[in-house]
């Protein structure tokens, strides 16, 4: 079974995904961008059971950023970690960028693509979606 580790920037906060995540969705959406600071937020669906925090729980901090919808973040050094919403209690949506170990997934489509930023340019094949996307849907 594959196994992957992730942490904060500051280390605080460390955690362990049992198994192999969903390809990573590229989200474009404006919460993403601010949240991130950056064009675009990388996602990998994860199983609630399958992600096991190692440390800090104290460090983390959440932001309900809409109705139903929740950021997690290192409140130490402010590392986003994941998002989670009420309407999907058994998935966290884990930013990518936060493993420590190569990753067999890779992205598998720009979502959120309506509200995209005018200065970043979508230059891959993936497809794009100008709303959500549920891999196996066609949810153009």
């Amino acid at each position: 079974m594959a196994e992957y580790t992730g942490d904060c920037l500051c280390g605080a906060v460390a955690f362990r995904i049992e198994g192999e995540p969903e390809p990573i969705q590229v989200c474009h959406c404006s919460q993403c961008r601010k949240a991130q600071g950056t064009p675009f937020a990388t996602n990998m669906p994860v199983a609630r059971a399958a992600f096991h925090l190692l440390r800090g729980e104290d460090c983390m901090a959440e932001f309900e950023s809409s109705p139903g919808k929740r950021r997690v973040f290192c409140k130490r050094c402010g590392s986003p970690l994941y998002s989670c919403k009420d309407s999907l209690p058994d998935v966290l949506r884990v930013r990518a960028g936060l493993i420590n170990e190569p990753l067999a997934v890779r992205p598998a489509a720009h979502i959120y693509t309506d509200s995209k930023c005018n200065w970043w340019a979508i230059d891959d094949a993936l497809p794009q979606f100008p709303h959500a996307y549920t891999p196996g849907t066609d949810a153009r």
